[in-house]
């Protein structure tokens, strides 16, 4: 797989990572069997999304060649980002509410995140 891509979805273990900005490595399993299983991903292994090698952005589990994400005809990414923002809102919503310190010095909590 390239590098430097902005996400990495890794299809065995239903988890979408993200790999820039503040959360930068920050990965989040997404346990929605019904997604995972959808036909058009039963031939992925890996996606390396918005990388510097456009060609080699989706890794199949068999000898089939890498691919860009278009060319595998998978929809649009966002799928993917949607659901890593509702695990990453849930995660800074149990932060806040795990966090001892009183509401005022902690602010409000959040209610919404989109990457």
């Amino acid at each position: 797989m390239a590098s430097n891509s902005t996400w990495t979805v890794i299809m065995d273990d239903k988890v979408v990572i993200k790999n820039n900005g503040a959360e930068a490595g920050t990965g989040y399993t997404i346990n929605d069997d019904s997604f995972w299983s959808q036909s058009k991903f039963s031939n992925i292994w890996a996606i390396q999304y918005e990388n510097s090698i456009v060609s080699d952005q989706i890794e199949h589990r068999d000898t089939t060649p890498h691919c860009s994400y278009a060319e595998a005809n998978l929809g649009d990414f966002q799928e993917f980002i949607g659901r890593w923002d509702a695990a990453h809102l849930t995660q800074l919503q149990s932060d806040w509410d795990n966090d001892p310190r009183e509401e005022s010095e902690k602010g409000s909590r959040p209610t919404s995140y989109s990457s």
